[in-house]
């Protein structure tokens, strides 16, 4: 007979999956409402509020790209979660699990570049030419290409990181050169507003100069991401060309763990 934990993990992952499938569906009729194909569009998964058990149950649903805003708590995660995968392949529990894609959605210091990169598939918030340079300096360490989008200030709020619209196409120039590092597109942070359409404006400006900047420095298909849109206003990011969309508290909604 299932006791209480196995009713509410059943029930964790009911709703999960019911919030999971209404996202991506809301996703779908965005990217149709504009002519764009839904598959173009990754959705990460933002899990900082949210347990390892529930983080299993998304990956387990088919979510495998996961985000986090902190540094420290995205390797402790993913080596929690990589752990337990590890393990169930070797009891031949589930061979076919595939390992989660790890995203760094936040600000992100100098020091703590360091243990990120064996962990993390892509690092939304490069903002400054000294953390470019620290990211290529570690990545060569382990021998491997970091894949990073660089961060703008589209709305011009003092209190958001992100570098100035007009300074974005010379600091890509100026990493060009960093041979670890592998720029592959733009992210960006709206206002936290009570209407969506408000955000428009922000996301349409970084699309402008997302097709500026890749057509004045002649960059190539690896410049192909807009990071942009998180659970309050995807659906009109989506609109306005994000690839990749960063969304917490609407797959979380209803959950104990819910709050992000």
């Amino acid at each position: 007979m299932d006791g209480p934990a196995s009713k509410r993990g059943s029930s964790m992952r009911k709703k999960l999956s019911e919030n999971l499938t209404r996202v991506r569906e809301r996703i779908g009729e965005a990217a149709a409402k504009v002519g764009r194909e839904p598959q173009r569009v990754t959705l990460v998964a933002v899990t900082k509020a949210v347990d390892p058990e529930t983080i299993r149950a998304l990956i387990e649903l088919g979510q495998l790209d996961l985000g986090e805003s902190r540094g420290p708590q995205l390797i402790q995660r993913a080596a929690v979660i990589e752990e337990h995968l590890s393990r169930r392949a070797m009891l031949e529990q589930d061979k076919g699990l595939a390992m989660p894609r790890w995203h760094m959605v936040g600000h992100l210091q100098r020091n703590k570049v360091k243990p990120l990169i064996p962990a993390v598939s892509m690092i939304h918030s490069v903002d400054t030419l000294r953390l470019a340079e620290e990211v290529n300096a570690q990545a060569g360490k382990v021998d491997r290409r970091m894949d990073v989008l660089v961060q703008v200030n589209c709305a011009g709020e003092s209190q958001k990181y992100g570098m100035p619209v007009a300074a974005a196409g010379h600091f890509i120039e100026q990493v060009m050169p960093l041979s670890r590092l592998r720029v592959r597109g733009l992210m960006c942070m709206a206002p936290l507003v009570d209407d969506p359409e408000k955000a428009r404006p922000v996301f349409e400006r970084l699309y402008e100069l997302f097709l500026e900047i890749k057509m004045t420095y002649r960059l190539g298909r690896d410049f192909e991401h807009l990071s942009m849109g998180m659970s309050q206003d995807y659906h009109v990011a989506v609109e306005c060309g994000a690839t990749m969309v960063r969304v917490g508290s609407a797959l979380f909604e209803g959950l104990e763990t819910a709050g992000v």
